[in-house]
């Protein structure tokens, strides 16, 4: 899915949730403390995923995470720091979001080839 540049994405949870394959092998989900809701903990916990959410500043009651896992986002952050050196993923010239994903396809795999 993709958002306007000024939205967030933690409403589009559900949607791209759903997308999931029924037989899926995932055994965490690392997101940032915009995810931070009991709403998403739960939904994940239903389908036995372990949600590594670290909690926000002002959440009443703190929620263990496996920070260790955590540090893995790391690399995903980076990914996407790289696909943004190139101007046109950077400014997303495209008006159709088909087009844009193409691109991004096409720059990903650019990044992991160099």
């Amino acid at each position: 899915m993709i958002t306007a540049g000024a939205r967030h994405d933690a409403p589009l949870f559900e949607t791209v949730f759903e997308q999931l394959p029924a037989e899926h092998e995932l055994e965490h989900s690392v997101m940032d403390k915009g995810y931070d809701s009991d709403k998403i903990r739960n939904k994940l916990r239903e389908e036995d995923i372990e949600p590594v959410i670290p909690p926000r500043s002002n959440r009443k009651a703190p929620c263990a995470y496996n920070k260790e896992v955590y540090k893995l986002r790391n690399q995903v952050e980076r990914l996407i720091n790289r696909l943004k050196q190139f101007r046109r993923i950077a400014t997303r010239y495209e008006k159709l979001a088909m087009t844009f994903l193409g691109l991004i396809h096409l720059v990903a795999a650019y990044v992991v080839i160099h």
